[in-house]
């Protein structure tokens, strides 16, 4: 009886093992170069590992002369309308103006045009200056604002477009076949990385299939991380890797937009917020993992551990490497040589095998969930009739 209950990790009085997190055992890269910190803190809470690696920074623009240029000209020669479409860009903008002395004018200037916000943080910017929005979408999306310009009509108007870094197609484009003045204010820069490794250590675990999903939240990051690795000559590899292991999640269509062009399936949130994210991964990938019916215990095997009847077992790589070999033909014996060729730089010795194999088991807390056939290999103990309502199976 002790010895079952040691199997089971259920010894008298030991304490029960915390709720397995949605997250847990998931490794999740995160590219953002602004809100970086908040999006990895939101992650981390719901158990996830995040690989930080911003892809892009940003660089204001306070002394850039085109901005300051651009906007003497709307103060000279006011515009009809200005699309107002990222909170940091607006406000960077008032604060450029303010240190340019600009800044009173600026605002009167803007006092009496048509004001349109793309969203609910770009209307609080707005009101933060002292202003007041017309309208908002109710979809925070640039179409439906181009939507509404043009059935105002914006043949002879001039159309100021607060620039946020990602590509707008079609948008201004639309606007001058209907006739309209379209003013680019040009609030702040997309640069690359001053520090490359990290892009680079996140390129390298999405080859190796060791990031479980990667985030975006910008298109210019996605653009970044996809030259970056044309730049390492890995562009394929990196793209096949993203298209059919890793699951990429974009915080919007548009930010989408450079991961379609290249074929490369994406997900994103109802709504283009950083929480919603990261609730949808929290629902997208544990519905990923197939739970097993094992040695009489539910086996899920996540990213780099394994849930073992509810209990989160963390398992070193080379454990993984044998666990997922195995995984792939549960019940099937699998030979040592092919879990040797799984072993990462094991090289010839199948005692590596073994090796590893009973670090494995130790790990599981279960060693009953791997049965060793003697002379053949080993092979996950498949439970082939257990109850489908049980174990989450079909």
């Amino acid at each position: 009886m002790y010895e079952q209950q040691q199997e089971h990790g259920e010894q008298e009085g030991a304490a029960p093992a915390p709720a397995v997190r949605p997250l847990d055992g998931f490794t999740v890269g995160v590219t953002a170069a602004r809100r970086a910190e908040e999006l990895g803190a939101l992650l981390e809470r719901r158990g996830a590992q995040v690989l930080h690696a911003p892809a892009l920074r940003i660089v204001p623009l306070p002394d850039d002369t085109e901005l300051l240029a651009v906007t003497g000209d709307l103060i000279g020669h006011p515009p009809d309308v200005v699309v107002a479409t990222t909170a940091i860009g607006f406000r960077g903008w008032v604060e450029a103006a303010e240190g340019w002395g600009l800044g009173e004018a600026l605002l009167d200037r803007l006092t009496g045009v048509e004001l349109l916000a793309r969203g609910p943080k770009v209307r609080g910017a707005i009101r933060a200056a002292g202003l007041t929005e017309k309208w908002s979408p109710a979809s925070e999306s640039m179409a439906e604002v181009l939507d509404r310009l043009l059935a105002e009509g914006v043949s002879g108007r001039r159309v100021a477009l607060q620039l946020h870094g990602e590509p707008l197609p079609g948008f201004v484009e639309a606007l001058r076949a209907g006739g309209a003045e379209v003013i680019g204010v040009p609030v702040y820069r997309w640069m690359p990385p001053e520090d490359i490794g990290p892009v680079d250590r996140l390129l390298d675990a999405v080859l190796a299939r060791g990031l479980d999903a990667v985030t975006f939240t910008s298109a210019p990051a996605a653009a970044s991380l996809l030259r970056r690795a044309g730049e390492r000559g890995i562009r394929e590899d990196v793209l096949a890797a993203l298209r059919q292991d890793v699951l990429v999640v974009c915080v919007g269509p548009v930010t989408a937009m450079p991961l379609h062009e290249e074929e490369i399936p994406t997900l994103q949130p109802e709504r283009f917020r950083l929480g919603p994210l990261v609730q949808l991964l929290c629902k997208e990938l544990p519905s990923r993992v197939r739970p097993l019916p094992v040695a009489g215990q539910r086996l899920e095997i996540r990213g780099h551990a394994a849930v073992v009847d509810g209990a989160l077992r963390p398992v070193p790589p080379a454990g993984m490497a044998l666990l997922r070999t195995l995984a792939r033909r549960p019940g099937w014996v699998v030979s040592r040589a092919e879990l040797l060729r799984a072993l990462p730089g094991a090289g010839s010795d199948e005692h590596a095998v073994e090796t590893a194999m009973a670090r494995l088991r130790v790990a599981l807390g279960a060693p009953k969930l791997i049965q060793t056939v003697v002379k053949r290999g080993y092979r996950l103990s498949l439970d082939p009739h257990a109850e489908s309502d049980k174990y989450g199976g079909e």
